[in-house]
């Protein structure tokens, strides 16, 4: 976990999202590196006893990252330019839908989990290559002063409705993967309801309390902790529901004030402690399972280079010529799509539940693993290309 961690400083020291480097390090300290030159040391720094551990440990730690990833969430911003907004962030979830719903269909007979339906695997391929990582993208905006910018603005409203329809539709189609049809009809009422409830009655609730809390003169222990219990049983709801754990964390993050006390404290007490001790084990949990060694033959990396391209081509291309098209210069609407095509590690924890439903195969997974970390490398380089002076005028001066 050590090693993740410095890899990911070396990968920041050369303009790459530290995450990036997080990646690579669990992936060496799997068998796609450590486990083929040294599989003795491997097998004492990770254990295959350990895994369970690690399992447990890493699936707390998304759960707390993606509530983190809600609270990150600014919901002003979605008021700013809304049918430009709506359109692009639409198009960027259409578009890549689309295309990697037909990628699916040539992929399903060699690269489908054995017994999965076509239904679930192709909605689940259409997903993945949806995905936009909204906490790499604010970061890179973030280090480039672009965040107060239009460009900058427009993107964050962009991958914030982006990511909110992204983990419907997954919850959706772990819906369908787990059940029979009547059961996820239920599943879906269910989660309707629940997303329903959230967004009206929990966001007022969670106001009012937030609001409460704020007037204390310090957000105590006793504060923390009580948000911390309402993520887990936000969790372990929509777990019951019938969808993965983390889409209740992200809801419960996303309907808490952005810019409250209560918000701020909680992220500066837990965020270290999540990016520090819980997320490189997820990281090493995800290098244990990516297999580089599974991608042998020729065909196979095509296969890699094919998926590359196509959940580019989805995602730039859609982003760009909707955001072109709503009157957006092709300079920033290239920038635009480039900075949605950023996936990181929202989409690590979207293949993970893929293999863990049994969708995609340990190849399949390996591979998309890697489509992963080049929409992510991609970004920053061309993005320099395109945005020569960051330091544009913002839009609160």
């Amino acid at each position: 976990m050590l090693t993740a961690r410095l890899v990911g400083a070396v990968f920041a020291k050369l303009n790459q999202p530290s995450v990036i480097g997080e990646v690579v390090g669990g992936i060496m300290l799997g068998p796609s590196l450590l486990g083929r030159i040294a599989p003795g040391w491997q097998a004492i720094v990770l254990p295959p006893d350990a895994a369970p551990i690690l399992s447990v440990i890493a699936q707390l730690g998304v759960i707390l990252y993606m509530f983190l990833v809600g609270l990150e969430l600014d919901l002003s911003l979605l008021r700013t330019s809304v049918s430009k907004t709506v359109i692009i962030s639409l198009s960027a979830i259409i578009v890549p839908f689309v295309l990697g719903a037909g990628l699916s269909l040539a992929l399903y007979g060699s690269l489908a989990a054995p017994g999965i339906d076509r239904t679930s695997f192709v909605l689940f391929i259409g997903v993945a290559l949806s995905i936009t990582a909204f906490p790499v993208l604010a970061r890179i905006l973030e280090d480039r002063q672009l965040q107060r910018t239009h460009l900058g603005t427009l993107a964050l409203a962009c991958a914030a409705i982006n990511d909110a329809i992204a983990w419907c539709l997954l919850a959706f189609v772990v819906s369908v993967t787990q059940a029979t049809p009547a059961a996820a009809i239920r599943t879906a009422l269910l989660t309707a309801l629940y997303i329903t409830v959230m967004v009206t009655t929990g966001r007022t609730v969670a106001a009012m309390a937030v609001a409460r809390l704020d007037r204390s003169p310090r957000i105590g222990e006793q504060s923390v902790a009580l948000v911390l219990v309402a993520v887990l049983l936000s969790a372990v709801a929509t777990e019951f529901i019938g969808i993965h754990a983390i889409f209740g964390a992200f809801l419960l993050g996303s309907i808490i004030p952005h810019d409250s006390k209560v918000s701020t404290q909680v992220t500066e007490r837990i965020a270290d402690i999540v990016r520090v001790m819980f997320l490189p084990a997820f990281f090493a949990f995800t290098g244990l399972r990516t297999q580089i060694g599974l991608i042998e033959s020729a065909q196979d990396w095509l296969l890699c280079v094919l998926i590359v391209a196509v959940a580019t081509a989805g995602k730039l291309g859609g982003t760009a010529v909707a955001a072109r098209l709503t009157g957006v210069p092709w300079r920033d609407s290239a920038a635009l799509g480039i900075l949605m095509n950023t996936r990181g590690l929202v989409e690590l924890i979207v293949l993970n539940i893929g293999l863990d439903l049994g969708v995609i195969t340990p190849r399949l997974f390996t591979m998309l693993v890697i489509m992963a970390l080049v929409t992510t490398m991609m970004t920053s380089p061309i993005l320099s290309k395109l945005v020569a002076h960051p330091d544009r005028e913002p839009l609160n001066p």
